[in-house]
């Protein structure tokens, strides 16, 4: 017996497609199920200028399958040397979809990041004054600060005080770990958005560390501890507007990952939705899954629902998934949940 939901295409509101090779190889995994996809710009060098934007852009489109529709909306990287000018003209281009804040040396091609966030306010007021969006990685990278706390820490000491010091400012609290993250969007107003991935709705740190460390499981934000994970679930299947599907799917050869100091990242652009149905499956939430994955990210970044749509259905024997995507540069893993999934996107 086959149970069937049909929701509006999803979007994607966090991707890392990379450049070269790794682009062409994992670009068509997410346009195969997505319509859009906010772009993360932390390439080497980063993508800070429109100019670079728009290159990249075209680099994009360039790699993407004949017959695949998809609309890759872009960000800028944030450093103490952005010009408020550009980031408006980008804006008013309308090339431009957010801004991406890293504190320098938190995650994957962070090192331009932000040290000082009194050099980048005078870019925050006027993204504030034309209504862009920060998109923000929570996470401080002071090293006496334990890297479990460093999301709860980074809302006290960062993010509260900058949006207290710019009314106004939109902001998207990325890949949000823990429960201090969903209470904080919780206890906010509508400026204040958040993004969860598919794969902290399903591991823990014990899934990383029990056993052997599992390297195709390290992402940053890391895994939290269960009490963390089942907060995260119970946000994305609310039905709350403020929280939306954004993957982080961030590819990287095996042999970065499985080496002694391994890249984070997992690559979760294949199996995102039939994984996230499972999930709301589980949760009895199967009609919250239009919200979170269809809805309420279009909502929160002003853009409207895509018109095409996505089926999926459950069957009752298991359904697989490619373990491997292949590239020039050699293969990538996808996420394996660890556990029979039963539900899969209809061609």
């Amino acid at each position: 017996m086959s149970t069937s939901i049909t929701i509006p295409r999803p979007d994607d509101w966090h991707l890392h497609l990379r450049d070269g090779a790794m682009l062409g190889a994992v670009l068509p995994e997410t346009a195969r199920h997505f319509a859009r996809a906010i772009i993360m710009p932390n390439l080497v060098p980063p993508v800070v200028t429109a100019a670079q934007a728009a290159a990249y852009r075209d680099r994009i489109l360039a790699a993407l399958p004949e017959g695949m529709q998809f609309d890759p909306l872009m960000t800028l990287y944030l450093t103490e040397q952005t010009d408020p000018a550009d980031v408006a003209a980008a804006h008013a281009s309308g090339l431009v979809k957010a801004v991406k804040l890293y504190p320098a040396g938190a995650t994957t091609n962070s090192a331009s990041g932000v040290t000082n966030f009194d050099t980048v306010r005078p870019v925050l007021e006027k993204m504030a004054e034309i209504g862009l969006p920060l998109c923000v990685h929570g996470e401080v990278t002071d090293p006496d600060v334990d890297i479990f706390d460093r999301e709860a820490v980074f809302i006290d000491r960062v993010l509260d005080p900058v949006r207290r010091a710019t009314p106004g400012l939109r902001v998207v609290m990325e890949h949000i770990t823990t429960s201090n993250g969903v209470e904080y969007v919780q206890a906010n107003a509508a400026d204040l958005g958040a993004t969860i991935t598919t794969h902290h709705l399903i591991i823990n740190r014990n899934h990383i560390l029990v056993g052997g460390i599992k390297p195709h499981y390290y992402c940053l934000p890391v895994a939290k501890r269960e009490s963390h994970r089942l907060a995260l679930r119970a946000a994305a299947t609310s039905g709350d507007a403020r929280f939306f599907l954004g993957t982080d799917s961030a590819p990287h050869t095996d042999a970065n990952k499985e080496m002694a100091c391994g890249c984070a990242g997992c690559f979760t652009a294949t199996n995102t939705m039939a994984l996230l149905a499972h999930v709301f499956d589980e949760m009895g939430a199967l009609d919250k899954l239009e919200g979170f994955a269809s809805r309420n990210g279009p909502g929160f970044y002003r853009l409207p629902v895509n018109t095409a749509t996505l089926t999926l259905t459950k069957s009752d024997a298991p359904v697989t998934f490619p373990t491997k995507i292949a590239t020039d540069d050699g293969p990538v893993t996808v996420f394996d949940p660890g556990f029979p999934v039963h539900w899969q996107v209809q061609p």
